[in-house]
């Protein structure tokens, strides 16, 4: 299946691209296209699919929007 995903921040450069549509798999998690697009575990991040926050066990779906970003603090 077909998804669009889109890198924030620091991650663009850990993963290589900023844009990209992926064919992944049915059935893939979010946490497993973390592991697919070598987003380390340990790192910190908040993932989103179509605009709101999505659980790492949670399946994906065909034409998802996913976007990835670094948890960011400060003021």
């Amino acid at each position: 299946m077909k998804i669009h995903v889109k890198m924030i921040g620091p991650l663009i450069y850990d993963v290589g691209f900023s844009e990209k549509d992926l064919e992944i798999p049915e059935r893939t998690t979010a946490e497993m296209l973390m592991e697919l697009i070598s987003v380390s575990k340990q790192r910190p991040k908040i993932v989103t699919r179509n605009g709101k926050a999505v659980a790492p066990h949670e399946e994906l779906a065909e034409g998802d929007r996913i976007a990835v970003s670094p948890i960011y603090s400060g003021g």
